[in-house]
């Protein structure tokens, strides 16, 4: 049963995820002065949130089902509100990157569990547009974390903190659709790694790599080619997450009516233009408008396969998009460490090489994977 007050509780704790990792972003020279540490040491504090909650989700999915998915994600909500104190409060930059990793590993028994409360209050003709609303959130938290931690910083980095565990706070008081007290057996890490959840994981992985993990490359390209102040980069770096967020209804909509693998295929060939468009163009518009187009696509690829994992039966479901997310943020932290070397080579070689590797998924998305797909 749908209730409003549960429906907007699992909407909005998909916005604290995102917004949590990238709060710290905008305040690298705040954190640097504060702790006395270099800005590159100081945005390593990015890792130190995105690689726990990346490598904890392969297994969290499971073990929240096991435990009880709404106990679960209320615990994680209290571990967050602790923790993001801690991040408040610390005096040293260890203990500092210490409460970025427990964050990371809090946000990771959060966010695939509230997908599955989702898909389960959800008819499954209308999940792709549930999961379009979600994927709208976290697009807000995510764009909106640099702005909300830059103007904290003025004052404070550390009020932004402070907000973050009073909002995680407050989620942990929301209601929640209830639990159906499945058996514990039910939730076994075997029916998360499915070879038709890898499937689709290597799809994401590959998407998330060479799409929604490439705005430090599109940064480097309006630098290079404009000389644009932090700001002006900043602005139309905003771009992929407000047209992803704008279009994610819609998006949802088009993945309900002409399908999941339509939606994935759409936003693979579709991202591949816009990322190569960006390599080849002087025209900073045509980079603003190729960057929007790229934050459409990652929302048809991210409502297609999260609908083709979730819209099938109830078992491993947790589990399963777990493994999927985590492949996810894996694949979009490689990101800097292949394509850097390739842009100083060649900047335009950089996005090209993005853009031909988003092709070859396309026959993943298209082609049923060699187990039962219900989708």
């Amino acid at each position: 049963m749908r209730s409003r007050g549960a429906l907007a509780a699992l909407y909005i704790g998909g916005l604290l995820g995102p917004f949590g990792g990238g709060v710290v972003s905008s305040m690298l020279p705040e954190l640097s002065a504060a702790f006395g540490v270099t800005q590159g040491t100081a945005a390593t504090s990015l890792t130190a949130y995105l690689l726990p909650f990346a490598v904890v989700m392969l297994v969290s999915g499971t073990l929240g089902a096991r435990w009880g998915p709404v106990r679960t994600i209320r615990l994680a909500y209290l571990g967050y509100v602790l923790v993001a104190a801690l991040a408040a409060l610390a005096p040293w930059f260890w203990l500092f990157q210490a409460s970025r990793g427990l964050q990371g590993v809090a946000n990771a028994f959060t966010t695939p569990l509230l997908l599955t409360k989702l898909a389960e209050i959800t008819p499954r003709q209308r999940l792709g547009r549930s999961l379009g609303t979600f994927g709208a959130m976290q697009a807000i938290g995510q764009t909106s974390a640099p702005l909300v931690g830059g103007i904290a910083a003025e004052s404070s980095w550390r009020w932004a903190f402070a907000g973050i565990a009073a909002v995680a706070a407050v989620l942990a008081a929301s209601p929640l659709p209830p639990d159906h007290g499945r058996s514990a057996e039910v939730a076994r890490l075997r029916d998360a790694w499915r070879r038709d959840v890898l499937w689709y994981g290597l799809v994401v992985f590959l998407a998330w790599a060479c799409l929604a993990g490439l705005p430090f490359l599109v940064a480097f390209r309006l630098e290079d080619l404009f000389a644009l102040s932090p700001g002006m980069r900043g602005l139309v770096l905003t771009a992929f997450g407000f047209a992803g967020f704008t279009t994610a209804r819609l998006v949802g909509a088009a993945s309900d009516r002409f399908g999941p693998r339509l939606a994935v295929t759409a936003g693979l060939l579709l991202g591949a233009v816009a990322i190569g468009s960006i390599g080849l163009t002087a025209s900073l518009p045509v980079v603003a408008a190729a960057w929007a187009l790229a934050g459409v696509c990652g929302q048809l690829i991210l409502v297609g396969i999260n609908t083709l994992v979730l819209g099938g039966g109830t078992q491993g479901r947790s589990g399963a998009i777990s493994v999927v997310t985590a492949l996810r943020f894996l694949g979009m932290s490689a990101s800097p460490a292949v394509f850097t070397g390739l842009y100083h080579a060649g900047p335009s070689l950089a996005f090209l090489v993005a853009a031909a590797v988003l092709v070859p998924p396309v026959a993943l998305a298209v082609i049923r994977p060699p187990s039962q797909d219900p989708a």
